[in-house]
This record gives structure tokens, C-alpha cells and sequence, in this order.
């Protein structure tokens, strides 16, 4: 995942993975979520590209756009100190 640059310093974002027809965002509580041209729409999932390459407005846009349209959820496993 690419280390998303929170350029406003207060998103919940931490990171996000692209591909051709989905973001993944990874929250700062360890949720993960799939957005996908199927589950949120092309022009959404685009948008929210840009958005993350930009590294500002893409919690904003999740909240206020698609907040309940993603494809797929998971959460992380807290981190422990063995973990590293």
C-alpha cells in the first residue's frame, strides 16, 4: 500500500492501494475498505484516485459520497510490540 500524505494533517486515512477498477483504503482504526467501479461507480472510484494521489479531501469524499457503497470490508489485527 502507498502511505497516503494526509496533507490537512487530521484524516483517518493512513494508506491506499490502487488498481484498475478499485481503490483500497486503509483506516488508522485498521479497517479496510474496497471501493470498486461495481459497488461505488466508475467516476467515484476515479475520483477518489486523484484524491489519494493528491494526498488531501479523500476521507471527505468517502464521508460525504460513498461512505456505505464499498465492494468489501476487513479490519487489521491490532499491532502488538512483537509484531514490530
Amino acid at each position: 500500500m502507498t502511505a497516503y500524505a494526509n496533507r490537512n494533517e487530521c484524516s483517518g486515512i493512513l494508506a491506499y492501494d490502487v488498481g484498475e477498477t478499485y481503490i483500497k483504503v486503509l483506516f488508522a482504526n485498521g479497517s479496510v475498505y474496497l471501493y470498486s467501479d461495481v459497488s461505488t461507480g466508475h467516476e467515484n472510484v476515479a475520483c477518489m484516485k486523484a484524491l489519494a494521489e493528491r494526498g488531501y479531501g479523500l476521507n471527505t469524499f468517502i464521508n460525504r459520497y460513498v461512505k456505505d457503497a464499498y465492494a468489501l470490508y476487513t479490519h487489521l489485527p491490532a499491532q502488538t510490540e512483537l509484531d514490530g
